[in-house]
């Protein structure tokens, strides 16, 4: 059922929301910190009945200089730079195969899909990073993990590796370093997000559904995972309600929204349980650029999945962004 605010108030809906005084020189010093680290990229072929496409396994320097795995797929025997679509992945999800990741290389774009540390054992067919950090006590999943303060949570390392994989990728001998689109549903809606809020090299976002946004109405909102996991963590610890939402707020996707000037396309499922649609509204209004949004009345976390795919691809299209 419909449990959010109407869709007239969702246009419209600007939560106040503080944000931390030292958010900038906190991610600067946490990116400035990660650049440091000069571990070169190594690009791997990989071999695959895929006889229309190069596929290469990448690995790259991300938060602490841990090795991240990403897959890049190119249209066989390409020249050229190409426009450049990235992906993040949903929750615990890992990058999986090759051939489960055809839709934008096969339009005609180089494509980057970065495998998410730790994660891959909850859904699809596997990852491959691991995540060398421990973490204080935390609820099982990952939106604990590290919650005591924002330099040991855990999402300030893999919002880092999705920035530092924009970094690699525009090295990249077949990317256009000016035309990098970054995308992902759910939680990889979130990082997307991030990214681009915190990356100069971002030229559009593609958000769907995305996860991580507006913490303090989600996690009182929903009693769907990944958000009651908060839940579940403070009602055992009860004293750290406080301190868990400060270290929160460094990640809210409202503020890396509020500095992303490029264009975006958001989507919304007005029946979304996982992702409250007046969640992704906060963000799709804080959003420094121009920002669409494509809402799906009756669809919940799954939004428009193959159908969106199509718009996401028109609306680029549409800016010039096409392959």
């Amino acid at each position: 059922m419909r449990f959010d605010l109407p869709l007239e108030q969702l246009h419209t809906y600007r939560p106040a929301i503080t944000e931390p005084q030292d958010f900038d020189s906190f991610w600067a010093n946490t990116l400035a910190e990660a650049r440091a680290f000069n571990t070169p990229v190594t690009i791997t072929p990989v071999d695959t009945p895929l006889a229309l496409l190069d596929v290469y396994d990448i690995v790259f320097p991300g938060f602490g200089g841990h090795p991240v795995h990403a897959w890049y797929l190119l249209p066989k025997d390409c020249e050229g730079e190409l426009t450049t679509v990235i992906t993040y992945n949903g929750y615990g999800g890992g990058r999986g195969l090759p051939h489960e990741r055809l839709e934008w290389v096969n339009a005609g774009y180089a494509y980057l899909f970065m495998d998410t540390r730790g994660q891959g054992s909850g859904w699809g067919s596997g990852g491959a990073t691991a995540d060398p950090v421990g973490s204080g006590p935390s609820t099982p999943g990952f939106m604990t993990q590290g919650i005591e303060s924002p330099e040991t949570y855990y999402y300030r390392r893999v919002y880092t590796d999705a920035v530092r994989l924009i970094d690699a990728a525009r090295n990249l001998d077949n990317v256009d370093a000016s035309r990098i689109i970054v995308s992902g549903s759910s939680q990889g809606g979130g990082l997307a997000i991030a990214a681009a809020g915190l990356s100069d090299s971002v030229i559009a976002a593609l958000p769907d559904v995305p996860f991580l946004q507006h913490f303090g109405r989600a996690v009182g909102l929903t009693n769907e995972y990944p958000y009651q996991e908060v839940v579940t963590y403070l009602s055992v610890h009860r004293d750290r309600v406080g301190q868990s939402f400060e270290t929160l707020n460094y990640f809210d996707g409202l503020h890396f929204a509020a500095r992303a000037a490029m264009p975006a396309l958001f989507s919304t499922g007005l029946h979304d349980g996982v992702c409250p649609p007046s969640t992704v509204f906060a963000s799709r209004n804080a959003w420094a650029g121009d920002a669409d949004i494509e809402v799906y009345p009756f669809n919940q976390h799954e939004g428009g999945r193959d159908h969106h795919w199509l718009r996401q691809c028109e609306w680029l299209r549409e800016r010039g962004l096409d392959a």
